[in-house]
């Protein structure tokens, strides 16, 4: 039986093979924050918004613990063997009476080249499709993310269009890809891969 197929509960939450998705915690904010959010570019790439220079505490930095919120779930990413802190995930945008979601993945520099990326995917997944019931969850990335596109492309999601010239990213206007994947879709994979 896959690690993705049953949706295991304990102080981690979500678990799959190596990485484990959990509540955010206060500790987590600072280490996000100095990763993902001060590397200028690449947030600027993963984020739709302007990036601004905001201090980790206060409760103003994008990965602030917040409240609990019936339209976002915020995780922590954890590598199993070591329970370090490998990046953030977030399935946001969850709209509950069309039952679809969007999904964010943000692997910490130390921890990229891994397949990490592919993995979080995968149980942001299970947790959209088998916990929050969702029918359709979507991922929007920047053309050029390969590792992003590769990640989605290999937990079933298909490349639905590319919205072109869309997103301004330091200087320049990028093209983007929209992935989707369905729960039919998520379901007959795994049945296919004898994951049921």
């Amino acid at each position: 039986m896959s690690p993705f197929r049953a949706v295991r509960y304990s102080w981690l939450v979500i678990r799959g093979r190596r990485i484990g998705l959990r509540a955010r915690h206060e500790t987590d904010v600072p280490v996000l924050h100095r990763e993902l959010h001060e590397d200028v570019v690449s947030r600027s790439r993963t984020d739709p918004r302007p990036w601004q220079p905001i201090p980790a505490e206060g409760g103003d930095s994008p990965y602030a613990v917040g409240e609990p919120s019936e339209r976002v779930a915020v995780f922590s990413v954890v590598e199993l063997e070591s329970q370090t802190l490998a990046g953030a995930a977030v399935l946001w945008g969850i709209d509950a009476h069309n039952r679809a979601a969007h999904l964010g993945v943000s692997v910490l520099p130390s921890f990229r080249g891994r397949g990490f990326g592919s993995e979080i995917v995968q149980v942001l997944c299970t947790y959209g499709f088998s916990v929050r019931g969702m029918q359709r969850l979507q991922v929007e990335t920047l053309a050029d993310n390969a590792p992003m596109i590769a990640a989605a492309r290999s937990a079933g999601f298909t490349v639905e269009g590319t919205l072109r010239r869309a997103a301004w990213v330091c200087g320049a206007f990028h093209d983007e890809v929209v992935l989707g994947l369905l729960a039919d879709e998520w379901t007959s994979r795994e049945a296919g891969d004898g994951l049921r």
